[in-house]
């Protein structure tokens, strides 16, 4: 009779096991309420849709916002960035790979190291010089770094890797 209850208790263990080990729906991530502008997936073990992390506006914003400003390649004068920096945007979907793969919405992509996240502040950015962008000028989403803060951020890769329009982050 223990030895049942045992092997009982052990098949219940076993059954457990594998939904501990993937998380569900994520903690403190909801759905989007709005429109979707941002989805992360791959190597993530935070969701709120299926096996992804997706994103409106307010939710990205709720994440905390950061700023600064720099000169850039694309701009003649320096420009306010504003967004959420990457490594917490990493952090929040729980994301345990070193590569990003941006895709932008006319499918331009760009691989980025995770390791530039932190070092460098890189951001998420939602608006510039206080004002959100249009698709037609660069938005919703743009990975921005400050460029002028090193003389290497403002030539490849570092040019490369700041996609606009971005609509996807694959975490590898």
């Amino acid at each position: 009779m223990t030895q049942t209850r045992r092997n009982f208790g052990l098949l219940l263990a076993g059954l457990a096991l594998p939904l501990a080990a993937r998380p569900a729906a994520a903690e403190g991530l909801e759905a989007p309420k709005g429109p979707v502008i941002l989805t992360v997936s791959g190597k993530i073990r935070i969701f709120n849709v299926g096996e992804t992390a997706q994103f409106d506006r307010p939710m990205l914003e709720a994440l905390g916002m950061t700023s600064f400003k720099t000169k850039t390649p694309w701009y003649d004068n320096p420009v306010v960035f504003e967004g959420v920096r990457m490594d917490k945007l990493m952090t929040t979907v729980g994301a345990i790979g070193d590569m990003v793969t941006a895709t932008a919405l006319n499918d331009y992509t760009t691989e980025l190291p995770v390791s530039d996240f932190a070092r460098y502040g890189t951001l998420m950015a939602l608006k510039r010089d206080g004002a959100y962008m249009p698709v037609r000028d660069k938005g919703p989403l743009w990975i921005v770094y400050p460029y002028d803060s090193d003389p290497a951020l403002g030539r490849p890769p570092f040019t490369s890797r700041s996609a606009w329009q971005v609509r996807q982050l694959v975490i590898k």
